[in-house]
């Protein structure tokens, strides 16, 4: 039976690996296909929460679940099913920059088991046409703009079908317009193909033209923003 929500933490401590409490006794619930912003200043938590949910950080306390994977008792081959349920796109791209758009997207395939190169093929073409770039499958990311290789690191998180998207800044290195764009694709993709995504951002303007539940850290402790609270954000996230 399917949990009812992608993401769901009951009195969960966030620790670091120098075993720092960034975040203690926190409670977080995403439902399937739902859209989150995550927000606060920098070294409030963000990261180590993100990082907690892709199994990089343990949980010592509380109860995690992710994409029906239980992280207080998860092996190794647990954390390995988790991130083929998750994909993950990251503020500065994470492409391999030696080889091709085809070839990073491959790369991935295989690392994931992957074995037909007629199902590899297909699935590489349709993840880079619901991102535009289908004809660029030849290029090498260096012949790409900004936009376009974060476009590819979307294909590339959409890959296995993944059932969460975790965006962490992933228009922090963009121009306003180029921004606007990516958010517009992982809309898209939230509504027609069902990923819940959450998202982490500096990006105000986002957060006011695409509104959706949004929470943030703060002084050690995950809360919610309403959003007709009043609140200068631009503070907030300094």
């Amino acid at each position: 039976m399917e949990h009812k929500y992608i993401i769901d933490f009951q009195h969960v401590d966030i620790i670091q690996h120098n075993d720092t409490v960034v975040l203690a006794d926190i409670s977080l619930q995403v439902e399937h296909g739902e859209w989150i912003y995550l927000v606060g200043k920098v070294g409030s938590g963000k990261t180590s929460l993100i990082h907690t949910i892709h199994g990089r950080l343990p949980v010592r306390k509380g109860t995690a679940r992710v994409a029906g994977i239980n992280l207080v008792t998860a092996k190794t081959r647990h954390i390995e099913q988790l991130r083929r349920r998750m994909g993950v796109v990251f503020q500065d791209f994470q492409l391999l920059y030696d080889r091709s758009v085809y070839a990073n997207l491959a790369f991935v395939l295989r690392a994931t088991g992957w074995r037909s190169k007629k199902k590899m093929d297909e699935r590489i073409y349709k993840a880079l046409e619901k991102v535009e770039l289908k004809r660029k499958s030849d290029s090498m990311p260096h012949q790409l703009s900004g936009g376009e290789q974060q476009r590819v690191a979307i294909a590339r998180a959409l890959l296995n079908n993944p059932d969460l998207i975790i965006a962490d800044e992933p228009t922090g290195n963009l121009d306003t317009e180029t921004s606007d764009d990516i958010m517009k694709i992982l809309i898209e993709i939230n509504r027609h193909e069902g990923p819940a995504v959450l998202m982490a951002t500096h990006n105000l303007t986002l957060l006011k033209n695409y509104p959706a539940r949004t929470l943030r850290c703060e002084r050690g402790a995950l809360t919610p923003l309403e959003t007709d609270e009043e609140i200068d954000l631009d503070t907030l996230l300094a």
